[in-house]
Order: C-alpha cells, then sequence, then structure tokens
C-alpha cells in the first residue's frame, strides 16, 4: 500500500522533492495545496508540472474517509463514524463553542486501556492510525467548516484510543497542526489527555511545547483506580501522579485532571476530599465529567446534587473546578458509541 500523504511533515515532502530533482520549494508548494488551499487530490495541484503530479500519484495516497453515519445534535454538535481503507471506522467529533470549532480526534482504531466505563475499549485495540489519519480527520473537518466560512480553532485529542500509546504517530501530527505554513493551530489551542502512559508523559514534558496535557485520573487512589482503569496496574497511581510532578515541574504548565463521576462508585464526599489532598498544591484545574451511560457498562449517573456537592468540597480545599459542558449528549456523545453500534452489525 502506498503511503499517505499526510503522513508527511513540511520539511519531509521538501526532502522528497529535493530525490526527486527538483527544487526544496515544491516540498512546500505541495504543503500548501493539502493544507491551505486544501485539494484532494493530486492533480488539482497546478502550479506542479504534470510529471511531477504523475510521481505524486505513484508515490503517494490521500487518505480516504467515508461518511458511514453523521449524528447531528441539536447543540451543533456533529459526530462523524468514518469509514478507512481496510473497512475499520473511526470517530471524530466537531463541537461549537461560543469562542469557536472543536475537533476531537482519534489515535487508534479501538482501546487496550479497558476503562470499566467507557465504550472505546467494546472489541479491544485493532490498530494505530498513521500520522495522516488522525490528519485527516482535521482536513475533513476543516473542509466541512469551509463551507459555513469558520475555521478549526481547537483540537482536542480526547477521541478513541490511547495517544500515548501511539506515542510517535501522535507527535507527527501535532508538527503538522501547528505549522505555520500549514492549519497553523496554535499550541495553547490544543489538549492532549492520557490515561497515565508514565513513561510518554516523561518524553512529553521534554519535548518543549506549549499543547496542553489532560489526565484522566478518575479516582483519587490506586486501588479504586485500578478497578476502574485496568491501565493502573501496568503504571500505578503514584507513578502517574509522580511524572505529572515532573511535567509540571519542566513545562510550567497547568495539568487537567479528567474525572467521571459514576454514581455510587466514584462521587462521594470521602472522594472528594481524598482527590483534593492528592492534588493539593499542583498547578492543575478538575474537570468533573457526569459520564455517559453505556448499556453495556452498566454504570449511572451521579445525580445533579452530588455533582455539585463534589464540586463545592474541591474548591473549598482551595482546587480550582469545573463541570464540563455536555454537548452531543443526544447523539451517542459518549465516546467509542457509534463505532460500538457499527460493529453490532459485523462491521470492524
Amino acid at each position: 500500500m502506498k503511503p499517505f500523504i499526510y503522513d508527511y511533515t513540511l520539511e519531509e515532502l521538501q526532502e522528497w522533492a529535493v530525490s526527486q530533482g527538483e527544487p526544496a520549494f515544491r516540498g512546500g508548494q505541495i504543503f500548501d495545496w493539502l493544507y491551505v488551499k486544501r485539494v484532494s487530490s493530486f492533480e488539482e495541484m497546478t502550479n506542479l508540472s504534470k510529471p511531477l503530479r504523475q510521481k505524486l500519484t505513484d508515490e503517494f495516497a490521500f487518505v480516504t474517509l467515508q461518511e458511514i453515519t453523521k449524528l447531528e445534535s441539536k447543540d451543533g454538535t456533529v459526530k462523524f463514524l468514518f469509514g478507512l481503507h481496510d473497512d475499520h471506522a473511526i470517530e471524530t467529533v466537531i463541537m461549537k463553542h461560543n469562542y469557536g470549532n472543536s475537533i476531537c480526534v482519534t489515535t487508534q482504531v479501538g482501546c487496550k486501556v479497558g476503562c470499566t466505563f467507557c465504550a472505546s475499549t467494546l472489541g479491544g485495540l485493532k490498530r494505530n492510525l498513521t500520522p495522516g489519519e488522525i490528519v485527516a480527520q482535521v482536513v475533513q473537518a476543516q473542509k466541512i467548516l469551509d463551507t459555513r466560512g469558520e475555521r478549526v480553532s481547537s483540537i482536542v485529542i480526547m477521541g478513541t484510543g490511547e495517544p500515548f500509546e501511539n506515542y510517535d504517530a501522535t507527535m507527527k501530527f501535532l508538527r503538522i497542526m501547528i505549522h505555520e505554513k500549514g492549519l497553523n493551530i496554535g499550541q495553547r489551542h490544543i489538549t492532549v489527555s492520557t490515561s497515565g502512559i508514565v513513561p510518554n508523559i516523561y518524553r512529553f514534558a521534554d519535548e518543549n511545547t506549549q499543547i496542553n496535557l489532560a489526565i484522566s485520573i478518575h479516582a483519587p487512589n490506586d486501588a479504586l483506580r485500578s478497578k476502574l482503569m485496568p491501565v493502573n496496574r501496568r503504571f500505578p497511581f503514584d507513578d502517574v501522579m509522580e511524572s505529572l510532578r515532573y511535567y509540571i515541574a519542566k513545562t510550567g504548565r497547568r495539568i487537567t485532571f479528567e474525572y467521571a463521576l459514576i454514581g455510587g462508585v466514584n462521587d462521594q464526599p470521602e472522594h472528594a476530599e481524598e482527590l483534593a489532598g492528592v492534588l493539593k498544591d499542583m498547578l492543575c484545574y478538575v474537570n468533573l465529567i457526569p459520564v455517559n451511560y453505556v448499556p453495556e457498562r452498566k454504570y449511572v449517573r451521579t445525580s445533579r446534587n452530588d455533582i455539585f456537592q463534589f464540586q463545592r468540597i474541591l474548591a473549598d480545599n482551595g482546587i480550582n473546578v469545573t463541570i464540563r459542558r455536555e454537548q452531543g449528549h443526544d447523539i451517542a456523545a459518549a465516546c467509542g458509541q457509534l463505532r460500538a453500534k457499527h460493529m453490532e452489525s459485523g462491521a470492524r
């Protein structure tokens, strides 16, 4: 199979052009066609010679994202199920905010982390996405927004999969997204979320970026987190927290702790008090997430009163805390639900 053209950075495209006996600036022209003009074929790259366009056609392929399902919420959220070249399917979401459009992208087909409240892990991990398959989700979203005269203003890497288990592809995707000659997404407008892959938290801290880091914590201690998140048995709670303290010390950047509230499981006052103690004096804030109901998981949502009580306890202990604004609640909002329904029909 041909490599995807979206797998290549500007510098790599320049190197490829030179290898073909072309000046390096031809690579820059290709990059411009991909991310500024956003063409869908090499034939549209009309300032390149026909022989060079033929070489591109012979050597590279565009990522094909076939729209299988499109769901639109009353709040403006649009959720897509895209088919890939090998018949696997992935989800991508466009979320409309008062400050612009945010795109939630997927980094893996399925997930092996095994969070017990999450639909993404149903069926396990099938494969990693290439950098270009992640890039294509943003380009596809931007093409849709082009019809409205709007642009992608922020990216969250919070779709299906664990981005730090597909670390190199994720980092290459990020380098392509932030390039000033491409889509030019501001680094501080991008957030990558991990379940706590400790070695790659250290690597990410050393990358010297301004990209935001979020951690799916979901419990205030090792025992409960291991029950909810089997990945905690590989990377224990204390090791995760130590790596996050290193990240803060190295970067000076604030961490977001994502905490899914599950009725009667991790949402009691004693959990809030314990969490406040763990996070004391850390440069962070907590984003409380009322868990989405997933039929296969049987968990129930925390009541509104208990959500607000949990928030108050954290705030009273000096922890910055918000409750996530729910979006797409009427269109299978939980990550992985749309793909899970698709898989029930016998698809991959």
